[in-house]
């Protein structure tokens, strides 16, 4: 095999490393607008949602399962997420349990605390002081 067989094989095999390299990156560059748009959809969902003047718990779902789904976007595909080792993920899912764990806490705990479960009688205690008496003279 002679230096110009040789040198044109090399070549070859850039091209095909550039095609190759040029396909993959162009099938990231689609993927992360696919992402940023979502982002952006559910950006405005989010602010759509505040036009619903729906009751607090519903609204407040909603506002987190949409927030939800942005963040785990960001995390898996921004911060790369999505192609790490299993054991990554294990980990980041308890995480996510703990954080509802601690999300939930001061529900199950409101009956501690009487001001939180909505009646107004039982936050200031079952009877209303009296009044003064009054003097008259």
């Amino acid at each position: 095999m002679t230096d110009a067989h040789a040198h044109a094989g090399v070549e070859a095999l850039d091209h095909h490393d550039e095609a190759h390299d040029l396909a993959h990156l162009d099938s990231h560059l689609r993927a992360a607008f696919v992402v940023f748009g979502t982002l952006l959809v559910l950006t405005g969902a989010t602010v759509g949602a505040s036009y619903l003047h729906l009751p607090t718990k519903p609204a407040i779902i909603l506002c987190l399962v949409i927030a939800t789904i942005k963040g785990s976007l960001v995390a898996l595909w921004f911060m790369h997420l999505i192609s790490e080792r299993k054991l990554i993920h294990y980990v980041l899912a308890l995480t996510v349990v703990f954080f509802f764990t601690l999300l939930l806490i001061p529900h199950f705990s409101a009956e501690d605390r009487p001001h939180l479960q909505g009646n107004p009688a039982s936050a200031q205690g079952a009877t209303q002081p009296e009044p003064p008496p009054q003097h008259h003279e």
